[in-house]
């Protein structure tokens, strides 16, 4: 991905590029994407862009793997959250889900995280340290708490599944207050010239919606115009 389409991705939204897919389709139906109501660590940020490290994490109870085992583990985590490929966006599935109570993403996680130059972190998991993450790193997660209780990674650098999305490592994802989209592959090279024209197509009734003495029969000529345009 070259820096130019990076820039655009991050600056729309991500119902802007939900659409732009379902654009570059060229068809309705896309379905790659979060569902219900996720918390963003810091809201006006622009979107989180980023090819997915995953992994998996639990902390409901102790391991049960001896501790050199889980140690292991954790150390090839960060090692694979460091050399992913850039942009990079760590997404990690928590187990424990609907009944989380482990804060992956705090203070330390994100400070380290984005040390490593990545973008920011999708969660069906916890967060906390609100006042404290790291600035520029978005945390997009499932829910706010205060313990990390027994929270150990278990699993990495597989599918995951977050709020009903499955991503797969080296997935283009494009995150923030909204939720998330995975962005098709064969897309990628369509999706600015789909985000042009989705939004000049809503112009055309956002326009005249916007200006003074719009009326039903305004609206009416830019609904017309809106249909022709997006067919």
């Amino acid at each position: 991905m070259d820096d130019k389409l990076l820039t655009l991705l991050r600056s729309v939204d991500t119902p802007t590029v939900c659409n732009a897919i379902e654009v570059a389709q060229g068809q309705r139906g896309f379905n790659g994407f979060t569902r219900g109501t996720m918390l963003c660590s810091d809201p006006e940020a622009p979107a989180v862009v980023g090819y997915a490290v995953t992994a998996k994490i639990s902390a409901l109870a102790l391991p049960t793997e001896p501790a050199e085992v889980i140690r292991t583990r954790r150390m090839a985590y960060y090692k694979a959250m460091a050399e992913g490929p850039k942009p990079s966006l760590a997404v990690v599935e928590d187990v424990d889900f609907p009944d989380c109570i482990g804060a992956y993403w705090g203070e330390v996680n994100t400070a380290v995280h984005k040390g490593f130059g990545m973008s920011g972190a999708l969660t069906n998991g916890v967060m906390r340290d609100l006042g404290d993450l790291a600035p520029g790193f978005p945390v997009i997660a499932g829910s706010v708490g205060p313990s990390h209780g027994f929270v150990h990674v278990t699993e990495l650098g597989t599918p995951v599944t977050v709020f009903g999305l499955t991503v797969r490592p080296g997935d283009l994802v494009h995150a923030d207050r909204h939720g998330a989209v995975v962005i098709p592959a064969d897309i990628v090279d369509r999706i600015a010239a789909a985000i042009d024209k989705m939004q000049s197509t809503e112009h055309l009734v956002l326009g005249p919606a916007r200006e003074e003495g719009f009326d039903f029969d305004k609206f009416e000529a830019a609904w017309t115009a809106f249909e022709k345009a997006r067919t």
